[in-house]
């Protein structure tokens, strides 16, 4: 997974930070709180406890979450917050509400350092009532749950709080303006950037007592599901009807749908949809057309209906913001309706190589050849390879699909597909 690094590096930098309410409830300390030799901060892995305790080590050394806040000094940066006129990308909170654990200065310890970037309370949770206890001998999980840290153990929380930044969320957004002035195009998968991070814990025996087991695959599937949800609220929120603005918000629509070379003939009626021209705007829809190809397996019976539901988004992109608002609202709550189906359903190992096979064959099929979609779709096919623990016999297949979407800027659909279908026949 470390191959990720090109695909996923950009966004990492633009790291995660505290959307949740449940991350800014109380007093975050700062990462000097747990770094000393007696906490977090020791240099090897410990055998006699239950965490490593040299957490700080990896975080400070390895994770790019500990960069964030440096990368608002560079050259790039500086452009950046020129051409938005911003006095400077370290101050600017549209900037620092991702590049660092940002939360008011009143939640602001004594430790505590903007300059820290995303550190260990952005994940998980300020530690003002936890920390004098988290370690005490009969202190449980839930007691520290029920004092402030956050549960980002499950699926569902963690893929929130991730894409808060990795996508946007409620109070911040990579906007077409802020990509127009340099930032990198974001793209985010649950299961993919996790098993890309240097791990900081093992998920051991004594792990799945504290906090339960989460199965690989249900930790994608739970990403896929509240990535395709947070997409729809995002173009049903406010972000999509910017304020006296001629266009609606153009980061929520297909990038690569313009943003590509004229000789490059590459629309299709086929993925484009009824009702859509060519040239028009084609609003994001990477995630639901990766749903539509696990719901051919997890529930065949409602794929077409979702599928039309799907294409009435697609459509009302083209029309108003009242009718992209009303129909990404009824598909999220479609989706939710299979979050709630799908979250304590056991899948067994016939159901989760049936999941991968129909992604394949639906990049296959040109039905995910669109740039963001054929992304997420390779971040699949890696994720449950894994998963499955049979990676390697298909291994010259799956590093041909990756490097097809390596790089947005020489991405062709036909080559996308051609390695799809190689890896098709391989399965």
């Amino acid at each position: 997974m470390r191959r990720l690094g090109g695909l996923v590096g950009v966004a990492m930098i633009a790291a995660a930070s505290v959307a949740s309410a449940a991350v800014d409830d109380h007093i975050h300390l700062g990462v000097a709180s747990c770094a000393t030799g007696v906490c977090h901060g020791k240099l090897a892995a410990q055998q006699d406890a239950n965490v490593w305790l040299n957490e700080y080590r990896i975080w400070s050394a390895e994770d790019r979450h500990a960069r964030a806040y440096l990368t608002l000094g560079s050259a790039e940066s500086k452009a950046m917050a020129a051409k938005l006129g911003l006095a400077s990308a370290t101050t600017a909170k549209i900037c620092l509400d991702c590049h660092a654990d940002n939360v008011p200065a009143a939640k602001r310890g004594r430790k505590f350092q903007l300059s820290d970037g995303v550190g260990c309370e952005a994940c998980h949770g300020g530690a003002e009532l936890w920390i004098e206890t988290h370690t005490e001998p009969n202190a449980t999980h839930a007691d520290n749950i029920a004092k402030g840290l956050f549960p980002s153990e499950h699926p569902l929380e963690r893929a929130a709080l991730c894409l808060d930044c990795h996508m946007g969320g409620r109070d911040r957004f990579a906007t077409h303006v802020i990509m127009g002035a340099g930032h990198p195009r974001l793209s985010f998968e649950l299961d993919a950037f996790g098993i890309n991070q240097p791990a900081h814990f093992a998920i051991d025996d004594d792990y799945v007592r504290r906090k339960g087991d989460v199965p690989g695959f249900r930790l994608w599937l739970m990403g896929q599901l509240v990535g395709a949800q947070r997409m729809l609220e995002l173009q049903s929120s406010a972000w999509f009807d910017r304020p006296n603005g001629l266009f609606p918000e153009l980061a929520l629509y297909d990038c690569q749908g313009c943003h590509h070379a004229m000789d490059d003939r590459r629309w299709s009626r086929s993925l484009a949809g009824p009702g859509i021209d060519p040239g028009t705007l084609r609003l994001n829809d990477d995630h639901l057309r990766v749903l539509l190809a696990i719901m051919t397996v997890l529930d065949p019976e409602i794929r077409e209906s979702f599928a039309e539901q799907v294409q009435g988004l697609i459509r009302a992109g083209q029309q108003s913001v009242v009718a992209v608002r009303t129909a990404a609202t009824k598909l999220a709550g479609l989706i939710e309706a299979r979050r709630d189906a799908w979250r304590e359903r056991r899948f067994d190992r016939a159901t989760i190589v049936a999941v991968r096979q129909a992604i394949v064959r639906s990049a296959a099929n040109g039905e995910l050849s669109d740039y963001g979609a054929a992304e997420q779709a390779f971040l699949a096919v890696d994720s449950l390879n894994i998963a499955l623990g049979d990676g390697d016999r298909v291994r010259r297949a799956v590093d041909a699909l990756f490097e097809t979407v390596a790089d947005d800027k020489t991405f062709r659909p036909d080559r996308f597909v051609a390695a799809a279908r190689t890896l098709l026949n391989g399965l």
